[in-house]
Parts: structure tokens; C-alpha cells; sequence
């Protein structure tokens, strides 16, 4: 009996392209179904997810445009228009910048870039976030919610001055300022 060649191979793509996709569904049917992850808030627990690969670093003004000199400010060597911002912008500012360059009592700032409160409040005016009207605005909302918290002081220097005063203390009073200037349209 004679021998007959084997019939060549199906092709892999047909004109239409249905052989390769076939192909590709028929092996991922094959593939074992996906082990299901917990939900992130599952019970017994109702903790917010955190990532296992912890966060990225952010300068202190994420979220902010940085100020752009133009080509007019370039010609006159002037420094670029502030980024307008509001009062609740500017003491939330204040509060990264003391996290991002670290706090200091009793100097406005050291020679380790460390700042006070006024000095915080400067350094985000001087990179040119708000202007001084919007920190003045600011200062008063400060003096606001020391009063009204019980810290009858001459101004928030004297406050981050005091020794009883901790970090936390002044990044809390930066945090309610700003609750309330936001909540008065500030």
C-alpha cells in the first residue's frame, strides 16, 4: 500500500486572522482559574488598604502648579506671578513644609534649613505660593482659633515659642486653621 504524504499543518493565521485567535482562547481556557484575592476591606477587619509597597515621595507642594516665569518676566528679570492660592491652601502648605524641612523653636530659621512657624509661612510666600494678602489672611485665622482654643497669645510666633509647645501641637493648630478658613471660603 502506498504511502501518503501528511497534510500540512493548519496555518497558524488564516486571512482573517481567526486561527491565531482561536489558538490564544483555547490555551488561556486551559489556564487554572485565578486564586481570588481578599477584598481590602473585608471582615473581620475593616481597615483601610495599604499598599505593601509603601508611597512614593512628594515635594511639599504636590498638588500645586509650581510658579512659571514667562517670557516677559524673563526679559525684565523679574521674578514669576505667585501661584494664586487661598488661605487654607497656604496654612496646609505651611504644615508640609515644616514636615519636609523640619521645625524649630526661638529663631525663624537654622542653619540645617529647620523653621518656625513664621518662618514656614515665609518660605512657602518666598517660592511663590499666595501672596501677602493671603498670609495676613492666614496670620488672622491663626490668631482665630488660638483664641478660640484656649491660647490667649500676642501672636502664633509667641505660641510656637512657648516651651510647653511640640511639633504636633503646631501642625494641629495648622490643620483646624485650615478646616475653618476652607469652611469660611478663605
Amino acid at each position: 500500500m502506498p504511502r501518503t504524504a501528511p497534510a500540512p499543518p493548519a496555518p497558524l493565521v488564516r486571512p482573517d486572522g481567526s486561527g491565531l485567535v482561536a489558538e490564544i482562547e483555547a490555551y488561556l481556557a486551559s489556564l487554572p482559574a485565578p486564586a481570588r484575592a481578599p477584598a481590602p476591606y473585608a471582615a473581620p477587619f475593616a481597615a483601610p488598604y495599604v499598599c505593601p509597597y509603601g508611597s512614593a515621595p512628594q515635594p511639599w507642594w504636590a498638588g500645586h502648579a509650581q510658579p512659571r516665569a514667562t517670557l516677559l518676566d524673563r526679559a525684565l528679570r523679574r521674578p514669576p506671578r505667585p501661584v494664586p492660592v487661598t488661605a487654607a491652601d497656604h496654612l496646609r502648605l505651611a504644615s508640609r513644609y515644616l514636615v519636609a524641612h523640619g521645625w524649630l523653636q526661638g529663631a525663624m530659621w537654622d542653619e540645617r534649613g529647620r523653621v518656625c512657624l513664621l518662618g514656614a509661612q515665609a518660605a512657602v510666600l518666598a517660592h511663590g505660593y499666595g501672596t501677602p494678602a493671603v498670609v495676613r489672611t492666614a496670620r488672622a485665622q491663626l490668631m482665630e482659633v488660638l483664641h478660640a482654643t484656649g491660647h490667649p497669645v500676642a501672636s502664633p510666633d509667641a505660641y510656637n515659642d512657648h516651651p510647653a509647645t511640640r511639633q504636633a501641637d503646631v501642625h494641629q493648630l495648622l490643620d483646624r486653621t485650615a478646616a475653618r478658613a476652607a469652611w469660611l471660603g478663605l
